[in-house]
């Protein structure tokens, strides 16, 4: 069996092993970014990774399960930064506009990641043609989202919604955000952040909020 298939209880990976894997998922991010999700072979990957092929089907059991990691990943990474801030917000209205500018900020500084994302979600397919990765890890966030929302609504910083309308709408909103800066890198994603946040705001804020910013 390949050490990159191996169950949970097996032995635990060694740090040389650890590090051995993050830097083969790093080499795939670029590879992804770089060539397109296609063209990303495990030959080209080691070829970035300046390591063989061999090394990888070591420590993965083929592409799809390093694909998996790096995914997995670029996730955690993203929830390490953007998970804090949005705790230090004073309410779960602040919340939703620090989600939309932290995001934003992560990725502004980290676009080689968006890149081998989309090239991804775009290009791994399940067997009968559907987007294998999309649904599977929206998801969660989609959850995450509506417990959020619902706790805003509980304590009346939110207007009564459908939380699951809103928690999709959000989403889709911050992935269209990403895919319009991919394909026009000029575009200020500062600016679009900050619009994003303030619809999103006056989209979600109750009613009272919304007299007492006219007055």
């Amino acid at each position: 069996m390949e050490p990159g298939s191996r169950p949970s209880g097996r032995r635990k990976r060694t740090f040389i092993e650890e590090a051995r894997r993050a830097q083969i998922v790093s080499a795939a991010i670029r590879t992804v970014a770089e060539a397109g999700y296609a063209n990303a072979s495990l030959a080209r990957i080691a070829q970035h990774a300046g390591i063989s092929k061999g090394v990888i089907s070591y420590h993965f059991s083929g592409k799809d399960e390093l694909m998996d990691r790096v995914v997995e990943q670029i996730y955690s990474t993203i929830a390490d930064f953007v998970l804090p801030r949005v705790a230090e917000a004073p309410d779960e209205r602040a919340a939703l506009r620090t989600h939309i500018l932290a995001v934003a900020d992560y990725m502004r500084s980290n676009r080689e990641q968006l890149l081998a994302l989309a090239g991804i979600f775009n290009g791994v397919q399940t067997p009968v043609g559907a987007p294998r990765y999309r649904m599977a890890v929206s998801e969660p966030v989609y959850r995450a989202i509506e417990e959020r929302l619902r706790a805003g609504q509980e304590r009346g910083v939110l207007r009564d919604f459908d939380v699951r309308v809103m928690a999709v709408s959000l989403q889709s909103a911050i992935d269209g955000m990403f895919a319009y800066w991919v394909t026009h890198p000029d575009h200020d994603l500062d600016a679009h952040a900050a619009e994003l946040a303030e619809l999103i705001d006056r989209s979600a804020r109750p009613d009272s909020a919304d007299s007492a910013g006219s007055t």
